[in-house]
């Protein structure tokens, strides 16, 4: 395997983030691969964000994955400051090897890099395999996440 390079996306990397978010049952039926539009503004806003990293891993020029890092300054906890992770995906022939255990070691270094006491993510409940994957990184289920469609 290649070396493999994690970076800030950029707009041309947008159609194979959309892929990879569209690549399960889930994302199938929430994700539009056919009108990228949504997310090139999308891309867009998060960038202008400092408290935004949408981030994606390249290995031989082909994006291979992406997650999306959050830094939520608070209040609670004596005004820690926590990160929250999002859209973590591996391209389906990349999986196995290791990557989204690096995704994840980059998300969590740059969280303290930032100053955060508190690392937090969800994960839908149909996706027991990813569970068992954060676990093995050290997080804990420790809260019960709620959603309100709007």
């Amino acid at each position: 395997m290649g070396a493999l390079e994690i970076r800030a996306a950029v707009a041309a990397d947008v159609p194979a983030i959309v892929e990879m978010l569209a690549d399960d049952p889930l994302g199938a039926q929430r994700e539009s691969p056919d009108d990228l539009t949504p997310y090139l503004t999308a891309l867009e806003r998060l960038s202008s964000d400092p408290n935004q990293h949408v981030i994606v891993a390249v290995r031989e020029g082909r994006v291979v994955g992406t997650l999306q890092l959050t830094v939520i300054p608070g209040l609670s906890r004596k005004g820690a400051t926590r990160s929250l992770i999002e859209g973590v995906r591996v391209h389906a022939d990349e999986r196995g090897n290791g990557l989204g255990t690096e995704l994840m070691e980059w998300a969590v270094a740059e969280s303290r890099r930032q100053n955060c006491q508190l690392v937090q993510l969800t994960s839908d409940n149909a996706r027991p395999d990813a569970h068992r994957f954060y676990e093995r990184l050290g997080f804990t289920a420790s809260h019960v996440g709620f959603k309100l469609q709007l």
